[in-house]
């Protein structure tokens, strides 16, 4: 997430221009389908000019929306764009705000600290060293070293990780959200790989969400040297909320369940399980990325706020 203050107006200008033509809105809803695409592709994508398509994602550029990369091309070298950030949150009362997060709890859960998990091969984890075990061998997933797992990978299934519910007591939670890097799982990797990964909050389901691919074509920009170049590299970030109305996917409404569903004061911790259900129509399977895999530093972050 991008946070941008009032403080600090030449970034705010910058970026505010930058989201200021449908034309550079377009291309970031572009990159939201397609992760990975060059500037010819995009400009035939929305019907104008390179030359457009190229200054427009040079103001995206230089406002750190979009990161690009060179790769080489049949006659050169092409520009490869992608997304830089999923949210941006633009903060105009500092003060305020600064009040509003000392009602916040937050926790990162390392994703190799799962408590349950019911999943089919293909699947495996690796660290920042190598691959933990022998892959395609769920009943591995038992074995202590899990616990230092950065990417985790599986078919089918679900895995569940169990957060402390630990706000101070007599206050009320307003809402509850979860973000975490994650993609589908397909041999090696695959860009167009729809896979529809569903979370569920204390046994309810929140919502699903359908993942575009399994990405590759570039490194992941935290991944160790030793993982290979032609194997999964980064996901998107993704956040699901419940609150008192409803649960949302990055600020869009998926379902009617809401935080009164979910019983929170029931037990002392929360519990979180990601998955593909047994009749989605997209089993393509989910990769986990943690702080030493993909594109951003973070485990699976638990955002409770309370008054």
């Amino acid at each position: 997430m991008l946070e941008l203050s009032i403080n600090d107006s030449d970034r705010l200008v910058k970026v505010a221009h930058a989201l200021g033509t449908h034309t550079r809105v377009d291309i970031i809803k572009l990159l939201l389908t397609k992760p990975n695409i060059n500037i010819v592709e995009i400009a035939e994508k929305l019907g104008i000019p390179v030359s457009t398509a190229a200054n427009n994602v040079k103001v995206l550029e230089e406002a750190e929306l979009i990161v690009t990369e060179l790769q080489p091309a049949t006659r050169g070298a092409m520009k490869v764009c992608s997304r830089n950030f999923d949210d941006v949150r633009i903060i105009l009362n500092p003060n305020g705000f600064e009040q509003n997060t000392s009602k916040v709890l937050e926790v990162e859960m390392p994703i190799g600290h799962f408590i349950n998990f019911d999943i089919v091969p293909t699947c495996g984890m690796a660290n920042t060293v190598g691959v933990v075990f022998q892959e395609d061998h769920p009943d591995s997933f038992y074995h202590p070293d899990s616990r230092t797992a950065e990417l985790i990978w599986f078919r089918k299934g679900w895995i569940e990780y169990r957060f402390p519910r630990n706000h101070p007591a007599g206050t009320r939670i307003r809402s509850l959200e979860f973000s975490l890097e994650l993609c589908s799982e397909a041999p090696n990797y695959n860009n167009d790989w729809p896979s529809e990964i569903t979370v569920w909050v204390n046994d309810v389901e929140v919502g699903s969400w359908i993942s575009p691919g399994d990405f590759g074509g570039r490194r992941g920009k935290l991944n160790p040297s030793w993982w290979y170049g032609n194997g999964t590299q980064y996901g998107m970030l993704k956040t699901w909320s419940v609150d008192i109305n409803r649960s949302l996917i990055d600020k869009e409404e998926c379902s009617a369940t809401t935080l009164n569903d979910l019983q929170l004061a029931d037990k002392p911790f929360i519990t979180f399980r990601i998955g593909i259900k047994a009749d989605a129509k997209h089993q393509g399977g989910i990769n986990l990325f943690g702080k030493g895999f993909g594109d951003y530093p973070q485990g699976i972050l638990m955002r409770l706020v309370y008054d």
